[in-house]
């Protein structure tokens, strides 16, 4: 049995979320070492604590990276081994449905719940981002949500960063006929990609209606190219590559065309906002679920 390793740090949310922040600026960051920051319950929100995973023990490198994160040097780091099919079997047990609007998500230990109006997506927990459970994955359906009852037109959309692939299942379903791509840079997301559309019955191809995946670091890829420009880019990732991608985003959106983000800090939003706002988008709406920002930017139209 394969095992992941678990370090966590305790500490006051301003350092956690300072060291979530650092180590988005570092171009040499191990990718192996999975990073998150929650507060440690409801009643303490200035309690948090920073998890990271890693597929082998941690190493004094390993400990000094984390340690890094923080101004002056971690506090205690404590170090836990982690049966990986125990602990998927357990997070997914623990997971209970998500709701989102009109979406529901759940794993697969939990039977449908086949409620009236709503959308259901069965997306197993694992460590590919996006299963619905994270505030800036639901806040980002909420959003989708509010775009089809403003009345927002969609013939084509990408989903960048695209994990398990949810955003784009859920822009589909309120689309139906609309052409849709998505893309990731961790090739692992091909196969959790296709998984997840045959268990949710999303139809994978290049026509309407069908959804066509690739693997690419950022927009820069012929298919992604070709198949723009965008009434709808979906990119849920980190504050520093949104910044990086807003000149990218500006060419593959339509004047006058949508751009939902996520996966930023509400410290973080005026950075990304300044970015994007040089690239010519301009807000429509915002969501804030606990210290995590969900943007709907709109393009300008040509005059």
């Amino acid at each position: 049995m394969s095992i992941t390793y678990k370090m966590t740090v305790l500490a006051g949310r301003e350092a956690i979320q300072a060291a979530l922040i650092s180590h988005e600026d570092l171009p040499d960051w191990d990718s192996e070492i999975v990073l998150a920051g929650t507060e440690l319950a409801e009643d303490r929100p200035d309690d948090w604590k920073l998890e990271a995973w890693l597929p082998r023990k941690p190493s004094a490198k390993d400990r000094a990276a984390i340690a890094g994160l923080f101004a002056d040097g971690a506090p205690e780091i404590a170090v836990e081994a982690l049966p990986e099919e125990d602990w998927v079997a357990r997070s997914q047990s623990d997971l209970e449905p998500i709701h989102a609007s009109r979406f529901v998500v759940r794993t697969p230990e939990h039977p449908p719940l086949d409620e009236p109006g709503t959308v259901e997506f069965v997306i197993p927990a694992s460590q590919a981002f996006g299963t619905g459970h994270h505030n800036t994955t639901a806040g980002c359906l909420t959003m989708l949500d509010a775009m089809k009852r403003r009345g927002v037109i969609v013939r084509n959309h990408l989903d960048v960063g695209t994990g398990t692939g949810l955003l784009a299942f859920a822009a589909m379903a309120l689309w139906p006929r609309a052409s849709a791509t998505a893309s990731d840079i961790d090739a692992v997301c091909a196969d959790v990609v296709l998984d997840n559309a045959t268990a949710n019955g999303v139809p994978l191809g290049a026509r309407p209606g069908e959804l066509a995946m690739t693997i690419a670091p950022g927009l820069d890829h012929p298919l992604i190219t070709a198949r723009g420009p965008y009434d709808l880019v979906m990119a849920n990732i980190l504050a520093g590559p949104l910044v990086e991608l807003a000149p990218a985003f500006g060419e593959a959106v339509v004047p006058g065309g949508h751009l939902l983000l996520a996966g930023l800090l509400e410290t973080q939003e005026p950075a990304v906002r300044s970015a994007c706002r040089r690239a010519g988008f301009r807000l429509a709406a915002r969501i804030v679920s606990g210290d995590w920002s969900i943007l709907w930017l709109r393009r300008r139209a040509r005059a």
